[in-house]
């Protein structure tokens, strides 16, 4: 029966949220409508589609695809288009001799049969452009949105859509690992992973770093950068081909064999996807692909990110559920990721993408017209999809509002997400540092920050990730050191007051994040030994220097510098965390907040953690609540002499 003032299928789970949360009890038909959108969504694709499984193999169908008997099949979505046409290597690029033929709905297709010699007549590794003609008979030459694999040559300003079809792909030797109750992550980003300037590649990642990560006692990695990206210092936030693996690292098959060889360490592996918005190229972009501005997009103003000039997805669309639902599935099964950090996930959530917003907690925030329900229901089509057909992947939602339910399964009328990035403690954390003194920080607020969390849902929490690395911000480590760290992080230079602070409070900072901030925890690739610099992608402002794209491992690696004890203690941190398992454990209990004494104390996981965050006091026989059974392990972070 619905609810008043409802109408369609109830959330069946949803008593239960409101009952840990009488908050939202006011919000119900909110909720109840939510989870409506999206039953009727879902209950459309088994009606029409045949099932979210038969819908969301779409990339198998779309795009460039080959027959076992060598033929070719095309598919494309181009309700803009008055003609489609193939053309490129394998017909000379004449642009009419292989037209396709007009289906419903906006959709194309067109089936070249195979050679005489029974091999496809599109060559693995040639060129290919689909050829739109538009409304006003002007000829577009585009990359199919669905492509697998696209290059830029050298001396060349855009993409070319080259067709991967090997004879023999890379074939998976081991399994992905069980769904990890502790999530420490590494975020990671293939192009910068080498102390050299130049864009690293995928082997390099495979041989040189995985090692690191093991050893560090990470179990997942989250990799950045992969969809493809025209623009390199864009971090990979402006995406153009969705299907296609970054040529700039290397091929997909290396890309395969490095989401393997992490398999083979028992490293879960997350990618970083964009489905928030997506790059305004046109020529190697998803951009006017039908030479329309409302091909996947909004149309007019609402299709545009006034801040970050990029475009806007329909998540109404019919097409646009089925190319991203697709092309989480694509990721997951074609290459082995299992599970994805999602994006932007405030700016879909709302009209106004949480631009100049202050989100206070209240909750009228999270209801009423500004939200995106559209965009909601596609994020609960999208963790239901992968929760069914893959229940082992992980999806983290990187939502600065805080929209209560994010992270609660869709039957309870929420998101669908396992985890929540925790924004809230770098930012805090970075406060700390740069207006207090260290006799000024308040014990409480900082308790407050790492534990005030949403109850029942999960956070990943963090010191700093790569937001806080890129250039124009600082790390925790360069705020806590600066210059000091070119001049005196040798063991054989005396111990500074800078450098002895900044070390004791960068193991204190991450420590108590760890231990006391959340469900997970995330590190960047660097960060654990205080990477000297930031991060600044090559670009005109800086001469297109790779100087400061890069991570210097070399430093950790030169027993004579300092670094190593940084990176020494992360290790460490993290081996314990693998032993006594506090991220799967329920919240700490906080035993002491002393403001004057600035010492921190709590219990987690039959753990004592006692943190003294005095500048200059230390203390002997301190007294502090010990709960029954607790065992208690010291975490020195004075810097070893």
């Amino acid at each position: 029966m619905a609810a008043s003032g409802t109408q369609g299928p109830q959330a069946p789970k949803l008593p239960e949220l409101l009952e840990r949360d009488p908050y939202l009890a006011p919000f119900e038909r909110d909720f109840q409508r939510r989870y409506a959108l999206f039953y009727k969504r879902l209950k459309s694709i088994d009606d029409n589609e045949g099932g979210l499984n038969k819908f969301s193999k779409s990339y198998k169908s779309f795009g460039v695809n080959q027959f076992v008997d060598g033929g070719v099949y095309c598919k494309e979505w181009a309700p803009g288009a008055e003609a489609v046409f193939l053309t490129g290597d394998f017909n000379g690029w004449n642009p009419f001799s292989h037209p396709y033929k007009k289906m419903e709905y906006g959709k194309w297709e067109l089936f070249i049969p195979p050679g005489q010699d029974g091999f496809s007549p599109v060559p693995h590794g040639s060129k290919l452009k689909v050829v739109i003609r538009a409304q006003n008979g002007e000829l577009l030459y585009r990359i199919s949105p669905w492509a697998r694999y696209v290059v830029r040559y050298e001396g060349k300003v855009n993409y070319d859509w080259v067709h991967w079809d090997p004879p023999q792909s890379y074939i998976r030797k081991h399994r992905s690992p069980k769904k990890l109750k502790s999530l420490r992550i590494y975020e990671s980003h293939v192009g910068i992973a080498s102390p050299e300037g130049k864009i690293a590649s995928y082997k390099n990642f495979t041989y040189n770093v995985l090692p690191r990560i093991r050893d560090l006692g990470y179990n997942c990695i989250q990799l950045m950068a992969v969809m493809e990206h025209a623009y390199y210092a864009s971090f990979g936030y402006q995406v153009t081909s969705f299907f296609a693996a970054s040529s700039r690292y290397g091929t997909p098959d290396d890309l395969k064999e490095l989401i393997d060889v992490a398999h083979s360490m028992g490293i879960t592996v997350l990618l970083d996807v964009v489905h928030s918005h997506a790059s305004k190229n046109s020529e190697d972009g998803l951009n006017k692909f039908d030479g329309t501005d409302s091909c996947f997009f909004h149309s007019g103003p609402r299709g545009t990110h006034r801040i970050w000039d990029s475009r806007l997805f329909d998540y109404a669309n019919w097409e646009v559920l089925r190319f991203l639902l697709s092309n989480l599935r694509m990721w997951i099964e074609d290459y082995g990721f299992d599970g994805f950090r999602f994006d932007g996930v405030t700016s879909m959530l709302y009209h106004d993408h949480g631009i100049g917003k202050e989100f206070s907690g209240d909750y009228n925030e999270y209801f009423g017209l500004d939200v995106d329900e559209d965009a909601l229901c596609y994020l609960m089509l999208a963790n239901h999809m992968i929760n069914f057909l893959h229940p082992d992947c992980i999806t983290i939602a990187e939502d600065v509002s805080g929209m209560p339910a994010l992270c609660r399964p869709v039957a309870e009328g929420g998101g669908g997400f396992d985890y929540r990035l925790a924004m809230a403690i770098p930012d805090k954390w970075i406060k700390i540092i740069k207006e207090l003194k260290d006799e000024d920080w308040n014990m409480g607020n900082i308790v407050y920050t790492l534990t005030n969390r949403r109850c029942d849902e999960k956070y990943i929490a963090y010191a700093e990730s790569h937001d806080q690395a890129l250039v124009g911000d600082k790390t925790l480590a360069f705020r806590l050191m600066d210059a000091e760290m070119y001049t005196n992080m040798s063991v054989f230079t005396p111990l500074t007051p800078v450098i002895d602070r900044g070390i004791q409070l960068h193991k204190m900072i991450r420590l108590i994040t760890h231990t006391l901030g959340g469900d997970g925890y995330l590190n960047f690739m660097g960060n654990e030994f205080g990477h000297p610099e930031w991060l600044d992608f090559p670009r005109k402002g800086n001469n297109e220097s790779f100087h400061y794209a890069r991570r210097q491992f070399n430093l950790t690696d030169d027993h004579l510098l300092r670094y190593k004890f940084l990176n020494e203690f992360d290790r460490d941190m993290n081996k314990l965390e693998e032993k006594f398992g506090w991220l799967a454990s329920p919240p700490a209990f906080v035993t002491e907040k002393h403001e004057s004494n600035k010492v921190i104390a709590f219990e987690r996981a039959g753990l004592l953690f006692i943190f003294n965050f005095h500048p200059y006091e230390s203390y002997v026989d301190y007294r502090v609540y010990i709960p029954s059974r607790v065992a208690i392990v010291l975490q020195n972070t004075d810097v070893p002499q």
